[in-house]
């Protein structure tokens, strides 16, 4: 029984994860979309959820999800009217994003179907890990240890929104 209600929980979140990239990509209207990016992202914490995963369920909705709350305020509200239509796409855009998703979707069939995939025993022991061995890892930069470089991005990142904002106001 439970198998199965993890199974149908499954399926609804990752109908639900479909539903609402499409409509991220899709819609005309930039505030819409990025309110389905968010929807994009609590989706995929919840499966992050069901695995058991719930740290990384916890990081997935405080960085993305929270990072999108950011794009709301820096770079959307502030920079352009709730409003704004997207632009129409031209016929050459169309046909190669079209052409892009069907090579995509090729190599991800290709490399599904070559991979052998190895079926789990339900043998493997789970390991704890303590939290000082955690916060090593957050804070170091050697080898497997990557927030640093991941903060150090972030930091550029919040570099080019407010660059934009500056630019932006100028006009």
């Amino acid at each position: 029984m439970g198998a199965t209600f993890e199974t149908i929980v499954f399926g609804v979140l990752a109908m639900f994860i479909i539903v609402m990239s499409v409509l991220t990509v899709t819609t005309g209207r930039i505030v819409r979309s990025a309110t389905y990016l968010l929807f994009v992202l609590l989706g995929t914490a919840g499966l992050y959820f069901l695995l058991g995963y719930t740290f990384l369920g916890s990081v997935q909705i405080m960085v993305y999800a929270g990072g999108v709350v950011v794009l709301y305020v820096f770079s959307i509200l502030l920079t352009s009217g709730a409003g704004d239509k997207a632009q129409k796409a031209r016929r050459s855009r169309l046909f190669a994003g079209l052409v892009t998703s069907v090579a995509g979707a090729a190599l991800v069939l290709f490399i599904t179907m070559t991979h052998h995939f190895v079926p789990a025993t339900g043998n493997e022991i789970p390991v704890e890990t303590g939290i000082n061995n955690i916060g090593r890892m957050m804070i170091g930069s050697g080898k497997y240890e990557y927030i640093l470089p991941f903060e150090a991005v972030s930091i550029f990142l919040l570099a080019c929104i407010v660059g934009a904002l500056l630019i932006a106001r100028k006009r």
